[in-house]
């Protein structure tokens, strides 16, 4: 049976003081994140504030342990980018 897995971080991006910057980072965070990982993923709240991002990553696999091991690879590799800091995450399984 497949499964599902969805994590979600939010971000306070400390150097980004406009809409701008902060594109600029997500960007990164998002694209990298997608290549790196082989996840679905995509920017889902906070739009309209400048120092604070939402970004939720999608995994299906045949096994949950898989699905545990992506998301749990990508939570360590958003957490290891300087320019934005994880302030809450949560992963579920669908």
């Amino acid at each position: 049976m497949a499964v599902i897995g969805v994590g979600r971080w939010v971000f306070h991006l400390p150097g980004c003081r406009s809409l701008k910057a902060k594109r600029s980072v997500v960007r990164g965070l998002r694209e990298r994140t997608i290549v790196k990982f082989r996840v679905s993923a995509a920017e889902t709240g906070l739009r309209d504030r400048a120092s604070m991002a939402e970004i939720t990553a999608c995994v299906a696999s045949g096994e949950r342990r898989h699905a545990e091991s992506v998301l749990g690879r990508v939570d360590l590799f958003l957490r290891s980018d300087p320019r934005a800091h994880v302030i809450e995450s949560e992963t579920e399984f669908l």
